[in-house]
């Protein structure tokens, strides 16, 4: 008699990969099949607890996680956007320094341009005033004088006005009638400036009154005081 022991032993051993039908649908019956447990069961038979199981023995420890979590992102919000800001005012205030700089810069570029003009301006003001502008050459001093204004240069400064020290430089000082104040009588050069600076001022001779006039002036003011002096002597009662 054969022995099943020793014929199981000697069954050859099946090599090759397991197949498992995991499919949820019966491909015979058309029925959902039951989920199957994949996990090797626990030692003593215990099983691993469904989440839900977990979820409820404690049930505010994701509460306190997805909390924290929240609270994180909304400080790495706060500090991305401060971050921002910060940048934001940085580049504003890079940008007026920078155009403030750029309008400075080429202000400067025109004064000097302008000021190394001005001796030719007084060439050809002379020209003018001794009717030599002629033809093509006053065609172009016309054209210098239109470039030059463009640009904002003014010529200032014309007989009768007022001395002012900051933008007129007396050259000539004499005495004259029918004048109340120091006064321009003649320009000997004319100033320029752009806008309220000026670039030159106006070289001139001043007149101031005589001392005819200034004698004649204190003499009559002093009649006048006289008689205010008098009137309050009158009003205090003081005699005379």
């Amino acid at each position: 008699m054969s022995d099943p022991a020793r014929e199981r032993d000697s069954e050859p051993e099946q090599h090759g990969p397991t197949v498992r039908d995991k499919r949820r649908i019966d491909p015979e019956t058309y029925q959902v099949r039951e989920p199957q447990a994949t996990a090797a069961p626990a030692p003593g038979g215990a099983t691993d607890p469904e989440p839900s199981e977990v979820n409820q023995q404690n049930p505010s420890e994701p509460e306190v996680n997805t909390t924290t979590e929240v609270a994180e992102a909304q400080a790495a919000l706060a500090e991305r956007t401060g971050d921002l800001q910060r940048l934001q005012a940085e580049y504003v205030n890079y940008k007026r320094r920078v155009d403030r700089d750029r309008d400075v810069t080429r202000k400067a570029g025109i004064e000097s341009v302008l000021k190394d003009i001005l001796p030719v301006l007084d060439d050809l003001r002379s020209a003018r005033e001794h009717d030599e502008l002629t033809g093509g050459f006053k065609a172009v001093a016309d054209e210098i004088e239109r470039v030059a204004g463009k640009y904002g240069l003014e010529a200032f400064g014309q007989p009768g006005d007022p001395f002012d020290p900051h933008i007129h430089e007396a050259l000539l000082h004499a005495h004259a009638t029918g004048i109340t104040g120091p006064t321009c009588v003649e320009i000997l050069q004319p100033g320029y400036r752009i806008g309220e600076k000026v670039l030159r001022p106006a070289r001139v001779a001043v007149a101031e009154p005589g001392p005819d006039e200034v004698s004649h002036d204190s003499g009559a003011a002093a009649p006048a005081e006289e008689t205010a002096l008098d009137e309050k002597n009158l009003a205090e009662g003081t005699p005379e």
